[in-house]
């Protein structure tokens, strides 16, 4: 089917306790595995490109290795911009085909990052594009850019019921800031579960969990449980890239042919990507009537 908005997906998610999981692809291998996957286990799948990935491979070029892909697949598949700051990326991946963006003002002040989510609301919904938004600060690093422990700013329920009051509460995802954090950690975090709960209690949008690899299950399943209706996942990725290269190297030293070492990357990345949507409750959950844009 063609590309959907996450919006109506994972309001799905939301409203019965799973969540989608949304991967960063680095090349057409990894998307294409992301999909396979999605199809294999009849689930609903975000493919969200990071703004680094789009400058390296070009607008036109992600867009129609995605329309390929989820062209003929019978599960909703979405086309996320993850992390942006600059709102003309925004404005050509929405020309380019991208079916939902996330503005992240979370660096500015609370009035600043309203009037950017607003402007980007403004450019995205009237043409069915999804917009997540991001508040409070998350520590690790993203786009290149590192934010310690100590400088991460959890939100506060209150601030975050005004700031989605104050969009509309037309967001398709919102990313709140509680205590996860983008990268590798090294011990597990410090989650505020309680501020957590209190937002689920009081916003009906579906939030979105950054920071998800490494988490334990214990904390992902709770997050779940409490409205985290999209789990990030990326930097756990990168290694299975990586060492799905170099194992195959390691195991067969003398074998030069590229294609084989690429399959072995497939079928790692892959099992990964299987797995996580089973964890997150995504198996069996295609919504097969979603409509484009929805």
């Amino acid at each position: 089917m063609p590309l959907v908005s996450m919006k109506e997906i994972l309001r799905d998610a939301r409203r019965d306790g799973y969540a989608i999981a949304a991967f960063n692809p680095v090349n057409y291998v990894s998307m294409k595995a992301m999909v396979r996957a999605a199809e294999e286990l009849d689930a609903p799948v975000i493919i969200q490109t990071s703004v680094k990935t789009v400058v390296y491979w070009g607008h036109q070029t992600l867009a129609n290795w995605m329309q390929e892909l989820a062209g003929p697949s019978p599960v909703p598949v979405a086309l996320h911009l993850d992390h942006c700051k600059d709102l003309s990326m925004i404005r050509k991946c929405i020309e380019y085909g991208w079916t939902s963006v996330m503005i992240d003002a979370s660096s500015f002040r609370f009035e600043e990052n309203l009037r950017l989510s607003k402007e980007v609301l403004e450019m995205a919904t009237p043409v069915g594009v999804g917009v997540e938004a991001e508040l409070g600060e998350i520590a690790g690093v993203e786009e290149e850019i590192k934010l310690a422990d100590e400088d991460a700013t959890l939100v506060k329920p209150d601030t975050a019921v005004e700031f989605c009051l104050q969009l509309g509460n037309q967001l398709a995802a919102f990313a709140p800031a509680i205590g996860t954090a983008h990268g590798v950690y090294k011990g597990q975090p410090e989650v505020a579960f309680d501020r957590l709960e209190e937002m689920y209690n009081r916003i009906d949008i579906p939030f979105a969990l950054h920071g998800g690899t490494g988490l334990s299950e214990e904390i992902i399943q709770r997050c779940i449980k409490l409205g985290c209706s999209k789990v990030n996942i990326s930097t756990q990725l990168k290694h299975v890239f990586v060492n799905g290269f170099l194992n195959y190297r390691t195991q067969h030293p003398k074998d030069y042919e590229p294609l084989k070492y690429i399959d072995a990357q497939y079928k790692a990345l892959y099992s990964v990507f299987a797995g996580k949507i089973q964890q997150f409750g995504g198996g069996g959950k295609s919504r097969t009537t979603a409509e484009p844009g929805a």
